[in-house]
């Protein structure tokens, strides 16, 4: 690690996080660690430190990611949720990736392969999303016939993906109807995984009888999603809203106690008075309205940083990030007890991911995967350093 940039995940973090979800939710045969993204950012690294905690199966979004997975792990099931092009049979099969389903026409396509290796296959139903999956019901039930007679696929699982949280809309209880109605000729109880839940579905709503599978993303991270109930005018509006759509039963709070594995640092590259009525950054867009001192880090928005970033900490005190962040390096305002080779923390145990989130307008998922892996990622369980 050359340049004093990088982000430091605590992997002992991520196992107590996945431990501490599956005690409180006890209740699944399954449980999907979705490291789609790098794991959100994370680095494939962390692989193994979800399944100490009890991820017993995980799920990418692409082909490349299920091979950069098992550089780390041979042996735990993958799941690709997205569509694999069949041109790339061979090495679904060499790196036993388990493929999604969702249409008719790529169960042909499958079948007319030949395979002569078991392959595992988990049907996507698009139940409202209109983004991928089955929604007809007799194409669905024409294509699990056509699976069911060929021996070497092995269909493993059913799933959909619910867009909300369904707290205070109609939509979790109209996906969850549609699911109901696309798989009415199927008995679910032949197929050993079904899962609809995400984070935010898991501690939102009561488990339904028929699932056995959950997806956990975000809440892994270190989000447990708990809102704050309304309360006055606030809850009864939301109150006659449950009650005029017949919203059904949902959860606000939950007791998990999660913590965030991820920061991010850099270091003070330089520092240079500046006179008052000068300008710093691209643009001249910030003037300096007295005589200030400027700082320079080497970190930039090719690196993950936003441009609507507020602040950096540094010695456990906030200053503010003026000029235009750029392509490699950010300027803030400093006073004199700042020295080069200061340790700077963008976020970690002084500013949040949450406060991150809340000041570029945007949310974790965005700001995690955003920080790009030209940024090295730098494991601890607090008693070993691993790069």
């Amino acid at each position: 690690m050359y340049r004093k940039t990088y982000a430091q995940i605590n992997n002992k973090v991520l196992t107590n996080n996945v431990k501490e979800i599956i005690s409180k939710y006890n209740d699944y045969n399954y449980y999907f660690g979705v490291v789609k993204a790098n794991a959100y950012g994370h680095g494939d690294y962390v692989v193994n430190d979800l399944i100490k905690g009890g991820i017993n199966y995980l799920a990418v979004s692409s082909l490349e990611e299920a091979i950069s997975i098992r550089k780390y792990n041979k042996e735990i099931s993958i799941l690709c949720l997205e569509p694999i092009s069949l041109e790339y049979i061979k090495e679904i099969i060499e790196n036993n990736v388990t493929i999604t389903i969702e249409s008719k026409d790529y169960v042909k396509e499958l079948i007319n392969k030949k395979i002569t290796k078991q392959l595992k296959a988990h049907l996507k139903l698009d139940t409202g999303m209109s983004r991928l999956g089955f929604t007809n019901k007799e194409e669905l039930n024409e294509s699990i016939k056509l699976l069911k007679d060929n021996k070497n696929i092995l269909l493993e699982g059913i799933y959909t993906h619910i867009a909300t949280s369904g707290i205070n809309d109609i939509y979790y209880d109209k996906q969850i109807s549609k699911f109901t109605e696309l798989t009415k000729d199927i008995n679910l109880k032949e197929i050993p995984i079904v899962h609809i839940g995400r984070s935010m579905t898991l501690v939102n709503h009561p488990k339904l009888s028929f699932v056995n599978g959950v997806r956990l993303g975000i809440c892994m991270y270190g989000f447990n999603n708990s809102i704050t109930p309304p309360t006055g005018l606030r809850k009864i509006k939301r109150d006659r809203l449950l009650k005029k759509l017949n919203i059904s039963e949902s959860t606000l709070t939950n007791n998990l106690d999660l913590k965030t594995a991820f920061s991010l640092y850099t270091e003070v590259m330089s520092i240079r008075k500046v006179a008052k009525d000068s300008f710093v950054g691209y643009g001249a867009n910030y003037i300096a309205k007295e005589d200030i001192i400027v700082a320079t880090l080497p970190i930039g928005y090719v690196d993950g940083m936003n441009k609507l970033m507020k602040y950096v900490s540094i010695n456990d005190k906030k200053y503010e990030i003026i000029g235009d962040i750029c392509m490699d390096m950010t300027m803030i305002k400093i006073d004199d007890t700042i020295k080069i080779h200061d340790k700077v923390e963008i976020f970690g145990n002084n500013i949040s991911i949450k406060e991150v989130s809340r000041n570029v307008n945007s949310n974790a998922y965005h700001v995690l995967t955003s920080i790009t892996t030209r940024v090295p990622r730098v494991y601890t369980d607090n008693t070993e350093i691993k790069y």
